[in-house]
């Protein structure tokens, strides 16, 4: 502790200058957020930078010519000067400014900027051998030119990273030497060809990874103002202060102090220290990105933004009427520092309080808090039990109100709405606090907050708390519709993307390249002037077939009537939806809404779906296992499995029991199967009796693998290549299987590889193998796509879907 004074601090004369703060010593060196954002940012630029230039080789290759041509240009006596120049002075600058830095007794900068030289050195080093010996040979080319040349400069690397860890850039002289100085030594290094533009590039970025990493993994100098500072902050904003005390630091990291006044009051402090401002940016980004423009906030603000920010939004607070710490003053502390001095109010926390001490009383003046703060457009942003306190009197008062918003629109308003009723309804449940809402606000605001009880809208701590309670969210709606039956309200959309989009786009881009690299090894023309195109018309017809079949299986595991037609138009519908979900997932929803269209309760519906991927799945499997008894037991010795299919089954296997064998994995992939089958069982006891009925479903089941192996069949038949019709089942069931387990729409990609791959291995000529695929995805795939959206639509006006 800094130091406790042992009288009492109500007998300090506050013009006596000493004010002993009682707060934890500050430690000398931080880690700063900032110093791991900028190496994060210089990784995914050497990540990109390298990406981009195998990706754009020829262009590269241009740009180093044009670039050499221009430097060799040049006289060479002034490449001579220049060589010695720089390569003296990207020494020499160095050099200069640690002694300087000793001199005035900052020897541990030195150090650390001797550490990231050293550890640069080291890094440029081992991985030019590297890449000299055993790199990619592209890279290798790209970086070397092809010539004796250095892939990473093994001297301006570590002076970059010895630059970047001392923090040369905030001195603006020497910036500019340094600058100067590296210059001169590229510019020499590029008429001497002793360099390439890609070195250069990434030696640079290498530096600055390196610079920025021992910043963090060192830590920098804690340039935070003390307690001390703070006290003479508050005293040039004309307080007299007789005491000083630490407490705990607020969500954000925050620092905040208790004051004592001569008058014996108190003031809250809350100092903003420019060093945080940067914490939590990643998270911030991402929200940023992944948010529509009115919901997002600003991912990063300088310190003065946030203090004017905090300020303006606890003026309005006030003028609103709301029940707030009043904002006494504001004031930089220093440089590095910023703070903002309230009114201290004695509260609690409510999320301090039992259950049971909530009120309805204590709801309603919550309620009533956001009524006035909204009467004015104004959007507190962050309703948690940490920022709805409660005084000894009996009052709420809002605290936290950086957050906020002034001049706020309807959807922030409705999102504060939906945050406190998904909060409250996690403490004294969804009825109390939809009743309680609606008696202070109206029926009309509580029910427009409907759309937007999704999670993604919810604050971090209450979004984790109903990722947990999942019966939050819709007991809330029910409350809601049952207060507000015939409430119009829009959709709100509030995401950009879901992470699962994110994924099913960079899936689909892999798919696409590599979808493409098989395409430039078919000639289109010659396959289709040479295939047989018979053989084509009976892959068509089997296609076809098997959309009957799918709407036998799903009418089998439903005990109602479904009209045959409407179920096959339903099917062909799932075609045109595979375009934008994944295979295994399109399907089950389009399926599972169509059957609540007919009137079936969605608890069945979803049963009657599971029903039949179930028993699917138990005759996909059924059936590979014996297509390949029978495959191997007919000699097809083409299909015995390679060492390499052999070690993917067991690390799939070895992966299978890893989940299994991790308790949080487990139950996720338990409780996944579990939500997916459930009622299942039920739903097969009302399907057994009927006869009719099992046998509808068992046939359609069949029927849909049986008609999409004829389908790839006579796809390699039109071809002329020469399988065994179990041989393709083999090949069909395990790349269906594959597909239907890869996240991009359709499977595209996934499906293309394995069933090449699988042929191939089967005997198949890979070019022959490539176009059969082909034509077997245009049967199964891409042809239905047009019906299928018109099938889609048809049922959509329809009120079918």
């Amino acid at each position: 502790m800094r130091g406790i004074k042992e009288k009492d601090d109500s007998a300090t004369s506050p013009d006596s200058g000493v004010v002993l703060v009682v707060e934890p010593l500050l430690p000398q060196r931080i880690r700063r957020p900032s110093d791991l954002l900028r190496l994060l940012m210089t990784l995914l630029a050497v990540t990109a930078v390298v990406l981009l230039a195998l990706v754009a080789r020829s262009t590269l290759n241009g740009l180093e010519t044009d670039v050499q041509a221009g430097t060799g240009r040049a006289p060479e006596w002034l490449s001579s000067i220049a060589g010695l120049l720089g390569g003296v002075a990207v020494l020499a600058v160095p050099v200069a400014f640690a002694v300087e830095r000793v001199f005035h007794r900052d020897g541990m900068r030195v150090a650390q900027g001797l550490i990231a030289a050293i550890l640069a050195l080291l890094l440029s080093y081992t991985l030019g051998e590297w890449l000299v010996s055993a790199g990619p040979v592209e890279l290798r080319q790209l970086l070397t030119g092809n010539r004796d040349v250095e892939p990473l400069n093994t001297v301006l690397t570590p002076a970059i990273a010895y630059a970047t860890a001392v923090r040369m850039s905030r001195r603006p002289r020497w910036r500019a030497l340094l600058w100067f100085a590296l210059t001169l030594d590229f510019f020499a290094l590029f008429t001497a060809t002793k360099i390439t533009a890609l070195g250069a590039i990434v030696t640079y970025l290498v530096g600055l990874a390196v610079g920025f990493a021992t910043l963090y993994g060192v830590g920098s100098a804690n340039t935070r103002p003390p307690g001390s500072a703070v006290v003479a902050a508050l005293r040039r904003l004309g307080f007299s202060i007789v005491s000083a005390r630490r407490i705990e630091d607020d969500s954000s990291g925050s620092r905040r102090y208790i004051i004592g006044l001569a008058d014996t009051t108190r003031l809250s402090v809350t100092v903003l220290d420019r060093d945080r401002q940067v914490a939590g940016v990643v998270y911030r980004l991402w929200r940023r990105l992944r948010l529509n423009s009115e919901t997002r906030r600003r991912a990063i603000r300088s310190l003065r933004a946030e203090l004017e920010r905090e300020a303006l939004m606890a003026y309005a607070a006030e003028a609103a009427g709301a029940s707030t710490p009043r904002l006494l003053g504001t004031s930089e502390v220093g440089t590095e520092a910023a703070l903002l001095a309230y009114e201290h109010v004695e509260s609690r926390p409510i999320e301090d309080l039992s259950d049971d001490e909530l009120g309805d009383e204590l709801l309603a003046q919550t309620w009533e808090q956001i009524r006035l703060l909204h009467a004015r457009r104004l959007a507190h942003r962050h309703l948690t039990g940490e920022s709805i306190h409660l005084s000894p009197d009996g009052r709420i008062v809002l605290v936290d109100a950086r957050s906020g918003e002034i001049a706020a629109g309807d959807l922030l308003m409705r999102l504060d709405v939906a945050q406190l009723l998904a909060y409250l309804g996690l403490r004294v449940g969804p009825e109390r606090a939809v009743k309680t809402g609606a008696a202070v606000l109206g029926a009309d605001t509580i029910a427009s907050a409907l759309p937007l009880l999704q999670r993604i809208a919810l604050a971090r701590e209450t979004r984790s708390a109903a990722r947990k309670d999942k019966a939050l969210l819709p007991a809330l709606r029910e409350q809601i519709v049952a207060l507000k039956p015939q409430a119009t309200v829009e959709e709100v959309r509030l995401e950009r993307f879901r992470p699962r989009t994110l994924v099913t786009i960079i899936a689909s881009a892999l798919a696409a390249y590599f979808l493409l690299s098989q395409l430039s090894q078919v000639n289109l023309v010659t396959v289709i002037t040479s295939a047989h195109w018979g053989w084509g018309g009976i892959a068509l017809v089997a296609a076809a077939v098997s959309y009957i079949a799918a709407s036998s299986m799903l009418r089998g595991f439903v005990p109602e009537q479904l009209p045959y037609g409407r179920t096959i138009l339903v099917q062909l519908a799932s075609s045109f939806v595979k375009l934008v979900a994944p295979a295994a997932v399109g399907g089950v929803a389009i399926n599972t809404r169509y059957l609540q269209k007919q009137g079936i309760p969605p608890g069945q519906a979803v049963a009657s779906v599971g029903a039949s991927q179930l028993v699917g799945l138990v005759s996909h499997i059924m059936l590979l296992l014996l297509a390949g008894y029978l495959t191997g037991t007919q000699a097809a010795p083409s299909l015995t499995p390679s060492r390499g299919l052999l070690i993917t089954l067991l690390a799939i296997a070895v992966v299978m029991v890893g989940i299994l064998a991790v308790p949080p994995l487990r139950r996720m992939l338990s409780t996944r199967v579990r939500s997916l089958f459930s009622g299942v069982v039920p739903r097969l006891l009302d399907v057994l009796q009927s006869p009719a009925k099992i046998i509808e479903a068992v046939t359609g089941t069949m029927m849909v693998t049986v008609s999409f192996v004829i389908c790839l069949a006579a796809c390699v038949k039109a071809f002329g290549g020469e399988l065994g019709i179990t041989a393709v089942a083999v090949v069909f069931l395990a790349g269906n299987a594959i597909g239907s387990a890869a996240p991009t729409p359709g499977g595209l990609g996934a499906v293309e590889l394995s069933l090449t791959a699988g042929l191939t291995v089967a005997g198949l000529n890979p070019t022959m193998a490539t176009s059969a695929v082909l034509l077997f995805r245009l049967m199964t795939f891409w042809l239905p796509v047009l019906p299928g959206w018109a099938s889609f639509t048809w049922l959509q006006r329809n009120d079918q879907l």
